[in-house]
């Protein structure tokens, strides 16, 4: 039985997966998953490690293509002939952010301000702008005294704050969050779910993957759960929250 995750009204969606399959070197990681995801939703991806939950939001952000079906943006197909398009992909990587379950692999500058400064700058604003948006980005993570620190040389948790802030600074209509409390101790995990309500409310639609109910709990409306790359259930973030932890 196929289960496809449906949530908002709006057509086209903001994000839709439609049959998607993708396999490494001949493998399969996922086998048909559909979604549609309307602007301001929230939508959690649950599952068990190796479930294709990671793999599933690198598909959404364009970062890998899929095997077989298809993955839209705004009615628009995701593939490698639209991301060569200049128009397409700027638009885009403009609306879609995505923060990775490990830091390390999205932070490459040699400091932290050079660190979320790099959207701003692709995005060609002034530099006023520029230091105004990464200057509020790390306050927002609590990470602005960090800001001449090079990456390198930063904790596990102070890394995933920066590694959000350099993702929200160019203000994504669509944030697609893997474990975003990975690494960060119990205070700065309550900050940044303070921080991703406030920009749902702000407007962003979230994907979220977590393996915290609590976290789903308070982030998301509806559940996509996945096991062993396939979809076997969807509902109610909340429902699903509480029979687990009866179970």
């Amino acid at each position: 039985m196929r289960v496809t995750a449906e949530i908002g009204t709006l057509t086209p969606p903001e994000i839709e997966v439609d049959r998607v399959r993708f396999a490494y070197s001949q493998i399969p990681v996922l086998e048909g998953i559909s979604l549609r995801v309307g602007a301001g939703d929230r939508l959690a991806l649950l599952g068990a490690n190796g479930s294709g939950k990671s793999t599933l939001l690198r598909l959404i952000d364009g970062l890998i293509l899929p095997s077989s079906g298809a993955i839209r943006f705004r009615g628009q197909q995701v593939d490698e002939q639209s991301l060569a398009r200049d128009e397409f992909n700027f638009a885009f990587r403009r609306a879609v952010g995505f923060v990775f379950q490990n830091p390390d692999i999205q932070l490459f500058h040699s400091t932290v301000y050079e660190e979320v400064a790099f959207g701003p700058l692709l995005l060609g604003l002034p530099p006023d702008e520029i230091d105004d948006r990464v200057q509020d980005a790390l306050e927002r993570v609590g990470a602005a005294h960090l800001k001449a620190r090079g990456p390198h040389r930063l904790s596990g948790g102070e890394k995933k704050k920066v590694a959000i802030a350099a993702t929200i600074v160019i203000n994504p209509s669509i944030l697609l969050l893997d474990e975003p409390t990975a690494w960060l101790d119990p205070r700065s995990q309550y900050q940044i779910v303070e921080l991703i309500a406030s920009l749902h409310a702000e407007g962003a639609t979230l994907l979220i993957s977590s393996h915290d109910l609590d976290l789903v709990a308070r982030l998301a409306d509806r559940c996509l759960v996945l096991d062993r790359g396939v979809a076997v259930a969807s509902g109610s973030c909340e429902s699903r929250g509480q029979r687990s932890r009866h179970e």
